[in-house]
Protein backbone atom coordinates (compact mmCIF):
# COMPACT_ATOMS: atom_id res chain seq x y z
CA UNK A 1 0.00 0.00 0.00
CA UNK A 2 1.73 3.21 -1.09
CA UNK A 3 0.47 5.78 1.36
CA UNK A 4 2.24 8.87 2.67
CA UNK A 5 3.66 8.55 6.17
CA UNK A 6 1.50 11.45 7.29
CA UNK A 7 -1.73 9.57 6.55
CA UNK A 8 -3.55 9.07 9.85
CA UNK A 9 -5.84 6.19 10.70
CA UNK A 10 -8.83 8.52 10.46
CA UNK A 11 -7.69 9.75 7.03
CA UNK A 12 -7.35 6.14 5.89
CA UNK A 13 -10.81 5.22 7.20
CA UNK A 14 -12.36 8.27 5.54
CA UNK A 15 -10.60 7.59 2.24
CA UNK A 16 -12.05 4.06 2.21
CA UNK A 17 -15.55 5.02 3.43
CA UNK A 18 -15.14 3.11 6.68
CA UNK A 19 -17.17 4.72 9.46
CA UNK A 20 -16.40 3.36 12.92
CA UNK A 21 -17.99 4.28 16.23
CA UNK A 22 -15.33 5.64 18.62
CA UNK A 23 -15.48 5.55 22.43
CA UNK A 24 -12.97 7.50 24.52
CA UNK A 25 -11.88 6.10 27.90
CA UNK A 26 -9.00 6.03 30.37
CA UNK A 27 -5.78 4.39 29.18
CA UNK A 28 -5.83 0.59 29.45
CA UNK A 29 -2.88 -1.77 29.06
CA UNK A 30 -4.57 -5.12 29.68
CA UNK A 31 -7.87 -6.91 29.19
CA UNK A 32 -8.36 -6.81 32.97
CA UNK A 33 -7.99 -3.02 32.98
CA UNK A 34 -10.36 -2.71 30.04
CA UNK A 35 -13.01 -4.67 31.96
CA UNK A 36 -12.85 -1.98 34.65
CA UNK A 37 -12.32 1.20 32.61
CA UNK A 38 -13.89 0.75 29.16
CA UNK A 39 -17.62 1.49 28.91
CA UNK A 40 -19.99 -1.20 27.71
CA UNK A 41 -20.29 -0.98 23.93
CA UNK A 42 -21.33 -3.19 21.03
CA UNK A 43 -18.96 -5.71 19.52
CA UNK A 44 -16.90 -8.61 20.76
CA UNK A 45 -14.04 -7.71 23.08
CA UNK A 46 -10.68 -8.67 21.64
CA UNK A 47 -7.14 -9.38 22.73
CA UNK A 48 -4.26 -9.00 20.30
CA UNK A 49 -0.96 -10.85 20.26
CA UNK A 50 1.94 -9.64 18.16
CA UNK A 51 4.08 -12.71 17.63
CA UNK A 52 7.17 -13.75 15.70
CA UNK A 53 8.64 -17.08 14.68
CA UNK A 54 11.81 -18.36 16.38
CA UNK A 55 14.10 -16.75 13.80
CA UNK A 56 12.19 -13.45 13.81
CA UNK A 57 11.54 -13.68 10.07
CA UNK A 58 7.74 -14.03 10.21
CA UNK A 59 5.40 -11.79 12.17
CA UNK A 60 1.80 -12.47 13.12
CA UNK A 61 -0.94 -10.28 14.52
CA UNK A 62 -3.37 -12.68 16.19
CA UNK A 63 -6.75 -11.28 17.23
CA UNK A 64 -8.66 -13.47 19.65
CA UNK A 65 -11.59 -13.24 22.08
CA UNK A 66 -10.51 -11.30 25.18
CA UNK A 67 -10.92 -14.27 27.54
CA UNK A 68 -8.99 -16.81 25.43
CA UNK A 69 -5.72 -18.13 26.85
CA UNK A 70 -3.78 -19.19 23.73
CA UNK A 71 -1.62 -22.30 23.44
CA UNK A 72 1.31 -20.78 21.53
CA UNK A 73 2.89 -24.16 20.72
CA UNK A 74 -0.26 -25.45 19.06
CA UNK A 75 -0.83 -22.10 17.32
CA UNK A 76 2.70 -22.16 15.89
CA UNK A 77 2.13 -25.65 14.55
CA UNK A 78 -1.25 -24.67 13.11
CA UNK A 79 0.31 -21.68 11.32
CA UNK A 80 3.27 -23.73 10.07
CA UNK A 81 5.60 -21.33 11.86
CA UNK A 82 7.06 -23.62 14.51
CA UNK A 83 7.84 -22.07 17.85
CA UNK A 84 6.23 -18.65 18.37
CA UNK A 85 7.19 -15.94 20.82
CA UNK A 86 6.09 -12.42 21.57
CA UNK A 87 7.72 -9.82 19.36
CA UNK A 88 9.60 -6.96 20.99
CA UNK A 89 8.25 -3.45 21.46
CA UNK A 90 10.73 -2.32 18.77
CA UNK A 91 9.31 -4.82 16.27
CA UNK A 92 5.79 -3.78 17.21
CA UNK A 93 6.60 -0.13 16.54
CA UNK A 94 8.44 -0.97 13.30
CA UNK A 95 5.71 -3.15 11.80
CA UNK A 96 2.45 -1.80 13.23
CA UNK A 97 3.42 1.70 14.36
CA UNK A 98 2.09 1.20 17.88
CA UNK A 99 3.41 0.65 21.39
CA UNK A 100 2.48 -2.11 23.85
CA UNK A 101 -1.05 -1.65 25.16
CA UNK A 102 -2.28 -0.16 21.87
CA UNK A 103 -2.05 -3.26 19.67
CA UNK A 104 -5.11 -3.94 17.55
CA UNK A 105 -6.07 -5.06 14.08
CA UNK A 106 -6.29 -1.38 13.11
CA UNK A 107 -2.47 -1.30 13.37
CA UNK A 108 -2.39 -3.12 10.03
CA UNK A 109 -2.90 0.30 8.45
CA UNK A 110 0.81 0.89 9.18
CA UNK A 111 1.99 -2.41 7.65
CA UNK A 112 2.33 -1.04 4.13
CA UNK A 113 4.95 -3.68 3.26
CA UNK A 114 2.54 -6.44 4.37
CA UNK A 115 5.18 -8.08 6.56
CA UNK A 116 2.58 -9.10 9.15
CA UNK A 117 0.23 -12.06 8.66
CA UNK A 118 -3.17 -11.31 10.18
CA UNK A 119 -4.79 -14.19 12.04
CA UNK A 120 -8.27 -13.91 13.54
CA UNK A 121 -10.19 -16.40 15.61
CA UNK A 122 -13.25 -17.86 13.87
CA UNK A 123 -15.51 -16.69 16.73
CA UNK A 124 -14.52 -13.07 16.15
CA UNK A 125 -14.75 -13.38 12.37
CA UNK A 126 -18.32 -14.60 12.78
CA UNK A 127 -19.24 -11.79 15.20
CA UNK A 128 -21.39 -8.90 13.91
CA UNK A 129 -18.74 -6.46 15.21
CA UNK A 130 -15.45 -6.42 17.14
CA UNK A 131 -13.75 -3.84 19.30
CA UNK A 132 -10.31 -2.42 18.44
CA UNK A 133 -8.01 0.32 19.71
CA UNK A 134 -7.45 3.10 17.13
CA UNK A 135 -3.61 2.91 17.53
CA UNK A 136 -3.86 4.33 21.06
CA UNK A 137 -5.14 2.77 24.26
CA UNK A 138 -7.37 5.67 25.34
CA UNK A 139 -10.15 4.84 22.90
CA UNK A 140 -11.89 1.83 21.43
CA UNK A 141 -13.65 1.63 18.08
CA UNK A 142 -16.53 -0.66 17.19
CA UNK A 143 -15.71 -2.36 13.89
CA UNK A 144 -18.75 -3.93 12.17
CA UNK A 145 -17.89 -7.07 10.19
CA UNK A 146 -18.57 -5.43 6.81
CA UNK A 147 -16.12 -2.64 7.72
CA UNK A 148 -13.56 -5.16 8.99
CA UNK A 149 -13.64 -6.86 5.58
CA UNK A 150 -13.36 -3.48 3.82
CA UNK A 151 -10.47 -2.39 6.09
CA UNK A 152 -8.49 -5.58 5.52
CA UNK A 153 -8.98 -5.35 1.76
CA UNK A 154 -7.87 -1.71 1.78
CA UNK A 155 -4.69 -2.56 3.73
CA UNK A 156 -3.96 -5.56 1.52
CA UNK A 157 -4.16 -8.10 4.35
CA UNK A 158 -5.83 -11.44 3.69
CA UNK A 159 -7.10 -12.74 7.04
CA UNK A 160 -6.23 -16.24 8.12
CA UNK A 161 -9.40 -17.33 9.92
CA UNK A 162 -8.84 -20.22 12.34
CA UNK A 163 -10.04 -21.61 15.63
CA UNK A 164 -7.13 -20.43 17.76
CA UNK A 165 -6.11 -23.23 20.15
CA UNK A 166 -6.62 -22.56 23.84
CA UNK A 167 -4.57 -23.82 26.75
CA UNK A 168 -6.21 -26.63 28.66
CA UNK A 169 -6.07 -26.93 32.45
CA UNK A 170 -3.27 -29.48 31.95
CA UNK A 171 -1.26 -26.96 29.86
CA UNK A 172 -1.62 -24.31 32.56
CA UNK A 173 -0.64 -26.71 35.36
CA UNK A 174 2.56 -27.91 33.66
Amino acid sequence: MNQPLTLTLQDFLTRHAIKLERHEHAAVMTVAESELLVPVMPGAKTKNLFLRDKKGLKHFLVTIPAALNVNLNQLGDLLGAGRLGFASADRLLTHLGVTPGSVSLLGLVNDAARNVQFVIDQTLWDAPAVQAHPLINTATMVVPHVDLVRFLAATGHEPQIISVPANTLEDVAS
